[in-house]
């Protein structure tokens, strides 16, 4: 996406409308809000995405379930784009309170900072693959160079997270739906199979890179001082 202004890591996008998807545990009630629980990949904010099956592999068992299908104008809003890597991965680490360990050190600052200022955020979903081996790495278990290789290997769609009121009044909903008994065995099974198959990739990847690159605990200490 070409963006026309850059300041602090947020860029303001040239006129662009794009359809998203929404998941939601008991259905929209009133105006969209940047609201979400608080240890979500990017923080608090209103969650969207590329991928109409994503946010229906969060929801399916919930028997009051709503997809929502979108329209996002990003017309003139400040939008942090994280490209897929090592930075994504440690700012998911952050909103997802594993950095505590270093709170107000400089690596702890910057990515409690990358967001300011800006409406919204664009980065890959931590789909049911990627959770693995992001728990992997937080946990000591694969070394960075192991979870770069993995996000390399997975094909993830992107989440757009609305993270100011501004960002949420350009959304608007086009079609509201819910799930049937055959959608939600569907979806059990694939969000199942994505899983055992996150666990058997990060397996076969622990034992390639186990000697090759760093531990997460190593990155965040070598950036405490």
């Amino acid at each position: 996406m070409k963006g026309s202004e850059k300041e602090n890591g947020c860029a303001a996008l040239d006129s662009q409308r794009i359809t998203l998807y929404h998941g939601s545990k008991s259905g929209i009630s009133g105006a969209i809000m940047p609201a979400s629980r608080k240890h979500c990949d990017f923080g608090q904010g209103f969650y969207m995405g590329t991928n109409r099956i994503q946010p229906l592999t969060l929801i399916y068992n919930y028997p009051n379930a709503k997809l929502y299908t979108l329209s996002a104008d990003l017309s003139d809003l400040r939008i942090l784009n994280m490209e897929v890597g090592l930075d994504w991965a440690l700012l998911v680490a952050y909103n997802r309170g594993k950095m505590e360990s270093v709170k107000s050190s400089p690596i702890y600052e910057y990515f409690a900072n990358l967001r300011k200022g800006c409406d919204m955020v664009i980065g890959s979903i931590a789909n049911d693959r990627m959770f693995v081996v992001l728990d992997r790495f937080f946990n000591g278990e694969i070394t960075d160079l192991a979870l770069i290789h993995s996000l390399s290997a997975l094909k993830l769609g992107l989440q757009y997270v609305a993270l100011t009121e501004k960002a949420c009044r350009r959304i608007n909903i086009l079609e509201e739906s819910s799930l049937s008994d055959a959608d939600r065995d569907k979806l059990k099974q694939e969000s199942e199979s994505n899983r055992s198959a996150g666990i058997r990739m990060a397996d076969e990847i622990c034992k390639k890179y186990r000697r090759e690159g760093r531990f997460f605990d190593e990155i965040i200490s070598e950036n405490n001082v």
